[in-house]
């Protein structure tokens, strides 16, 4: 198989997926403002208030949840819309035995946005890309 169609498979693959993570199990992701430009001096100070109770205060975990600097977090693995949905509905444990995730009351698809950008930074001091 050629390299082209290699790629065309694995964006249709990526595709499905996508479809399959927003309504898989009757979710729809939820979705920031039209245009909001992601703030990660905004997400960390949302992240302190929201997720550094369970994820650490340096996003290296806790013994209440994972650390979201890890491999298993990386976007090709879990991908931004995985942090929206995973605050809007929770999650259900599968990579760590810390249980489940309770949905995060109080934040907005707008915040999560930002919290995600002040991760992903975070990641990318560490080199996970």
């Amino acid at each position: 198989m050629s390299l082209h169609m290699r790629r065309w498979g694995m964006l249709f693959a990526l595709s499905i997926g996508m479809v399959g993570l927003s309504h898989g199990q009757g979710w729809v992701v939820p979705k920031p403002s039209f245009g909001l430009m992601p703030n990660a001096a905004a997400g960390k100070q949302l992240f302190a208030k929201h997720c550094a109770a369970c994820h650490g205060a340096d996003l290296k975990g806790s013994d209440k949840g994972p650390p979201l600097l890890h491999k298993i977090y990386e976007p090709a693995h879990h991908a931004d819309a995985a942090f929206q949905l995973a605050a809007a509905n929770g999650v259900r444990a599968h990579h760590w035995k810390f249980g489940d995730m309770a949905p995060v009351k109080g934040v907005t698809p707008d915040d999560v946005a930002h919290i995600t950008a002040y991760v992903r930074m975070e990641q990318r001091k560490i080199g996970i890309q």
